[in-house]
């Protein structure tokens, strides 16, 4: 599928959407559309099992075009923000792991984007933040709600309130991010844990996936129930079966 914005490959499973606006790949209108039907184009793709998502240059996402931004009525601005959430709940709710590759700055739109992800690492050098109070805003593409539940209130609201950038060894310490890697290996590393996982038993991915996220909505009883029918479903689609079969005979699973 062809973008302005976007670059998107598909390779051994994994796909690889690579934000490329330069210079900084500002989030505007065009772009939030873009990564909007390219998730849904993802969505439908059964030969993709995991998804990358990283920028092109020296940032990941510096956040949203302020140029365009600075000339938003309040409707404009409501509608903006609707058209973020909605991208946004798409790359979070796609059955797919998506992973974001941290590459450089990833602010505003960019953390809100990275927090939509399941997995991230990041590259030594990067920062990461939420700088709208700076503007004279609040995050409006799901910061106050995605980076609470991630790090707790206490760091979110330290991060929000002072629009404070940090580098990755502190976004690693808060649990903002999962691995922090020298730049020059970013890639490497996450198409490694990519492949890593793709092998697993895409339908096993999948449900776990689900499960985890219906958790973090919803209260313990219930989220446990989700994951009992879902290890139930689990036994219908055969792959228990080749799994444990090819543990007990020593050799890698094949899925089908």
């Amino acid at each position: 599928m062809e973008f302005t914005n976007l670059a998107v490959t598909v390779a051994e499973r994994v796909a690889t959407v690579r934000f490329n606006r330069p210079p900084v790949n500002a989030l505007n209108t065009a772009l939030v559309l873009e990564l909007e039907q390219a998730f849904d184009w993802l969505a439908g793709q059964d030969d993709v099992l995991v998804v990358v998502c990283t920028g092109e240059g020296k940032a990941f996402i510096a956040g949203a075009d302020i140029a365009e931004m600075s000339g938003f009525s309040a409707l404009e601005a409501r509608r903006f923000a609707q058209n973020g959430h909605r991208m946004l709940h798409k790359v979070a709710g796609i059955e797919k792991p998506v992973i974001a590759a941290i590459n450089g700055f990833a602010l505003g739109g960019g953390c809100e984007f990275a927090l939509a992800c399941d997995i991230r690492l990041m590259a030594e050098g990067a920062k990461i933040g939420q700088p709208e109070v700076n503007l004279g805003l609040i995050p409006g593409f799901g910061g106050t709600q995605r980076l609470a539940r991630l790090v707790g209130p206490a760091f979110a609201k330290g991060l929000i309130f002072s629009g404070e950038q940090i580098d990755a060894e502190l976004a690693l310490r808060i649990g903002l991010v999962n691995r922090v890697v020298p730049a020059a290996e970013l890639m490497g590393a996450t198409m490694e844990l990519a492949k890593r996982i793709a092998a697993k038993g895409p339908t096993a991915v999948r449900l776990a996936k689900a499960c985890i996220n219906r958790g973090l909505d919803t209260d313990l009883n219930t989220g446990c129930a989700f994951e009992i029918e879902a290890f139930g479903v689990c036994f219908a689609t055969g792959e228990p079966a080749e799994g444990t079969r090819a543990f007990l005979e020593k050799r890698k699973a094949e899925w089908k």
